[in-house]
């Protein structure tokens, strides 16, 4: 018989069969053989056999410790049978508890009255008794959980079996109540969540919202977790006013290809009476290293599926869906592709939308080398397209498109000299009578590009930066072709901006090649910081035509120049950053279009912009105004408002509150977002987060992020 107080002893288990077995430096290397250190104030039994110990228990082995006020070691079944004040740690995770008995190597057992904590999230709770099923699985009988810390907590989950695998990263609950502020806000038979931000299988948090078009809205999704690379989520949606509608999406993602395919279908609208349903997929995927084929694909049953049933902002406003297949090869110096696209219109009910011309097919070819036979670069391009229209002028066009060019760049300076040729030809199928079905056209171009970089070391606003005065000219002759007769397949004017200034071509698309005998001229001057970041950047650019513009889209052109572009862009301090373009018209003396906007990001969370666009052209005058601001130390408010001048109306518009606690936020956001010329749809999103569990409600989080420009979760760390 032993006994000792105050006293430490190493106790060795007996070794299994199969730990006999094993070599003793395999056993050294796993710490569940390394034998037990007890430790207490009063000792006494058999070493060999079985060690009683009382007050101050401590028994270590591995990543395992015991402390109670009284424990048995039986060292034969390197089993522990404690009581009084039991505190159990192990890979991490706290437990306390009345009674316990525990094998050590097995890591089974149970314990009574307890309460635990997890360190994989920080969670925690009490229970009448858990019983310890391994190394990471423990079953929880009837207990709580809860991420919050307080001893009364905000939020917790009461079930009568609650299934904790740290292995797997997940929880399961059966027969739960959700608790809120003490008040019962969800029941479920079962209920499974994360125990971390792994993905898992199971039933998703319900969403629910409300629109003006659909009403009460309820989704209750379910994720299949299929692999590591591949998931799918069905999710039936309840519409209140329109009834049950269906979907689902998949994603994966491999070595060689990605996609994602979404399906959403509704049996019977009950407003419309109709079948109403919804499809897009995109796929991308590597045949070889060097050849790869892409698809896009999206359809909807009617015009107004967009505004009745909208999913995003996006969404809302999309109304061309393009259906699109590419097929690409690359070389060394060259690539291939090969295109079959068409388009979907969903039609405004006030202003008609142009249906685009379908590729069927598109086949092109790029070539290029830089460098070559003593500084020269060269291009060349290459393009058959059948342009296909129910209702319009079709035809086959094919196109060529060599260039050579001989930079010469030096330090401070650089001049590109470059010639290129503009062949295309057409075949027509069904041109208006007495019109011609073939029509070629050869067009040569010569430009000039030069430059010239100053710097100077300055100063702004006390720091030392380096300051750059960058002067350029841009020459481009193109001959006049009378091109009247030409179809209009893809060619557009070209909105100008200051990279439109230095292109050789008024027009996007190559129905049309612009007459010029012009020059560009500009000035860029930039205050760039020690470390290379660029802090502040103004340019002015404007663009001198030589000689009347004769090929137009609309009336002829007599103007001597183009618009005066001015842009200003930087950070005016670490808080306040600035963003303004203006094209300004010399001809009528006035703003043309102009947008002007500024940002205060004084600190995390806290971020104002505001807006100001002006376009003439198309009547557009509006204001913008968005933010996110602490209203008090728990309280954010978050906004926008867009408002058009010569309406006198709010054109889209968010409105909403978030409020943080220490564990959980709840967010309230409405929305207005326009989904045609005279159609919007109101949205209302209530969110509750209970950090570590889930999201319940809708979530509102992608319309803050798209509508306010710095938005950040209340939630997430600050950066300096």
């Amino acid at each position: 018989m032993l006994r000792l107080l105050a006293a430490t002893i190493a106790v060795a288990a007996t070794p299994s069969l199969a730990s006999a077995q094993a070599t003793s430096q395999a056993a050294a290397a796993d710490e569940k053989n390394a034998p037990a250190t007890v430790s207490a104030e009063q000792m006494s039994g058999r070493p060999d056999r079985e060690v009683i110990l009382e007050r101050d228990v401590e028994i270590i082995r591995g990543p395992t410790t015991v402390n109670a006020d009284r424990a048995t070691y039986r060292v034969v079944e390197d089993e522990i049978e404690a009581s009084g004040n039991i505190r159990l740690r192990r890979y991490g995770d706290t437990y306390t508890g009345d009674e316990m008995r525990f094998r050590m190597e097995a890591q089974e057992g149970y314990v009574t009255q307890p309460t635990y904590r997890l360190q994989l999230n920080n969670a925690q709770g009490g229970a009448a008794r858990i019983d310890f099923e391994g190394e990471d699985r423990a079953t929880v009988t009837d207990g709580t959980y809860s991420t919050c810390e307080a001893p009364d907590p905000d939020w917790y989950l009461k079930s009568s079996k609650l299934n904790l695998d740290t292995g797997r990263e997940q929880g399961l609950a059966r027969n739960s109540v959700l608790y809120f502020k003490g008040v019962p806000i969800l029941a479920a038979p079962a209920m499974s969540f994360p125990l971390s931000a792994a993905r898992k299988s199971g039933v998703l948090p319900p969403t629910i919202g409300t629109t003006n078009k659909g009403g009460l809205d309820v989704t209750v999704p379910y994720y299949f977790n299929i692999a590591p690379n591949r998931d799918l989520t069905l999710y039936p949606r309840l519409f209140a006013r329109r009834g049950l509608q269906l979907g689902a999406e998949a994603r994966y993602l491999g070595e060689s290809y990605s996609g994602e395919t979404r399906v959403e279908y509704l049996p019977e609208d009950r407003r419309t009476r109709t079948t109403r349903y919804a499809y897009s997929s995109t796929h991308t995927q590597s045949l070889s290293p060097n050849l790869f084929y892409t698809w896009n694909i999206n359809g909807a049953s009617d015009d107004q599926y967009p505004d009745d049933i909208t999913r995003t902002r996006t969404a809302a406003s999309q109304r061309l869906l393009p259906r699109d297949f590419a097929l690409n090869y690359g070389g060394t110096f060259w690539n291939a592709s090969a295109r079959a696209s068409s388009y979907q219109v969903l039609q405004d009910p006030i202003v008609p939308i142009a249906r685009p011309y379908d590729r069927l097919p598109q086949i092109s070819f790029q070539s290029g080398r830089q460098d070559v036979a003593g500084g020269f670069d060269w291009n060349a391009d290459a393009e058959y397209t059948h342009f296909y229209h129910p209702d319009l002028l079709r035809g086959d066009r094919l196109l060529i498109n060599p260039r050579i060019a001989y930079p010469i760049i030096r330090p401070g300076y650089f001049i590109t000299p470059k010639l290129s040729l503009h062949g295309t030809k057409y075949n027509l199928e069904n041109p208006a009578p007495g019109a011609r079905d073939s029509l070629s056209r050869f067009l040569p171009t010569v430009s000039l590009d030069s430059g010239m970089v100053f710097e100077r070391d300055a100063k702004f606003l006390g720091n030392s930066m380096t300051q750059t005065l960058e002067p350029r000219l841009f020459y481009v002759y193109t001959p006049y072709r009378d091109q009247s007769a030409f179809p209009l397949f893809d060619t557009a004017e070209a909105d100008l901006s200051f990279a439109q200034l230095f292109s050789e071509n008024r027009f996007i698309g190559n129905d049309r090649i612009s007459d010029a005998n012009e020059v560009t001229a500009a000035l860029i001057s930039r205050y760039i910081e020690p470390s290379g970041a660029e802090r502040i950047r103004f340019a002015v650019g404007q663009r001198f035509y030589l000689d009347e513009q004769r090929v137009t889209l609309g009336t002829t052109r007599n103007e001597s120049r183009s618009d005066l572009l001015v842009s200003i862009y930087g950070r005016v301090s670490q808080s306040v950053s600035v963003d303004t373009n203006i094209q300004y018209s010399q001809t009528l003396d006035s703003i043309s279009r102009a947008n002007y906007g500024v940002q205060w990001h004084p600190a995390p969370r806290q971020v104002l912009n505001l807006k100001y666009r002006r376009d003439r052209v198309n009547n557009l005058e509006q204001v913008d105004l968005s933010g996110q601001w602490p209203i008090s130390s728990r309280w954010y408010g978050v906004a926008r408002v867009n408002y058009s001048l010569p309406d006198s109306k709010v054109a889209e518009g968010l409105l909403g509150l978030e409020y943080k606690a220490d564990c959980w936020i709840f967010r309230v956001v409405g929305q207005r977002t326009p989904t045609a010329t005279t159609a919007a749809t109101t949205s209302l999103f209530f969110q509750l987060e209970l950090n570590g569990l889930t999201r319940l409600g809708s979530n509102p989080l992608d319309a803050l992020r798209a509508n306010i420009p710095g938005y950040q979760l209340v939630n997430q760390p600050s950066n300096p």
